[in-house]
């Protein structure tokens, strides 16, 4: 019989500010869930969570938008001051039209704005940066987390974006660290004996889909979430291994 899976968000989780410990929080927070760490298991974090605890959070009234910023913040009908940080987080402006800047975000994600949010952060004139390197900072925590813990987990980094053929944000990993994030099928059997030629699969991304209906995308305030069962296959993955070379990128 297969073993099913549990995602559960995780209680007590407080408002993160700059410098706070995210693997204490974590680990008082299954406290307060009443729940112990196992061998597998994989902490989702949000990536608000993330940013807020290195200090990502911008004051807009200290940015001085550029030439360049007023000229596309004017095609994009937004807030010069913003664009300004989309393009200082950008290494690329891949599509810009009213509401929207798609760019090529420096950790190589394809997104809208780069990924630069204004929800659920308190200040006015306040907007949060994604993680310096969601990678590196998966890393870290785990590397933490199991420390204190003495348990060989997971961690994924996971943020709402959107697809370029459907409409919705996801669920969608930006880092990750002890768990499989691309899963590669080819040349595996299909069920009458076939070899899979292109098959795929964004394990993390999946994952992280599913966590993020835990998550909520409002003021529902579960930034943490537990998830059991799955037995990964390999612990190696990062959230890089999930780009799209450009040169196959039919949407670029």
């Amino acid at each position: 019989m297969r073993q099913g899976l549990l995602l559960q968000p995780l209680d007590g989780v407080p408002l993160v500010k700059a410098g706070d410990d995210l693997a204490r929080i974590t680990l008082t927070a299954l406290q307060e869930t009443q729940l112990t760490l196992a061998p597998g298991d994989i902490l989702v974090f949000a990536q608000k969570i993330i940013s807020k605890a290195e200090g990502r959070r911008v004051d807009l009234r200290q940015v001085v938008p550029t030439p360049r910023a007023i000229e596309l913040a004017a095609i994009a009908q937004k807030d010069a001051r913003l664009v300004e940080l989309i393009l200082s987080e950008s290494s690329a402006v891949v599509r810009a039209r009213p509401g929207v800047i798609i760019v090529e975000h420096r950790s190589g994600i394809i997104l809208a704005n780069a990924g630069i949010d204004r929800s659920n952060v308190d200040g006015v004139d306040h907007a949060l940066l994604l993680p310096l390197d969601p990678d590196q900072t998966a890393r870290e925590l785990r590397a933490e987390l199991v420390r204190v813990a003495n348990v060989d987990v997971g961690v994924l980094i996971i943020d709402s974006i959107g697809r370029a053929w459907r409409n919705g944000t996801i669920g969608t990993t930006i880092g990750a660290s002890g768990m499989p994030t691309l899963l590669d099928l080819r040349g595996r059997p299909d069920l009458f004996g076939r070899a899979l030629e292109s098959t795929e699969i964004g394990w993390s991304d999946e994952l992280a889909a599913a966590a993020s209906l835990m998550m909520g995308q409002a003021g529902e305030g579960c930034p943490i979430v537990l998830a059991r069962g799955l037995a990964p296959q390999t612990r190696h993955g990062t959230a890089r291994d999930l780009l799209r070379p450009k040169d196959k990128d039919l949407f670029r």
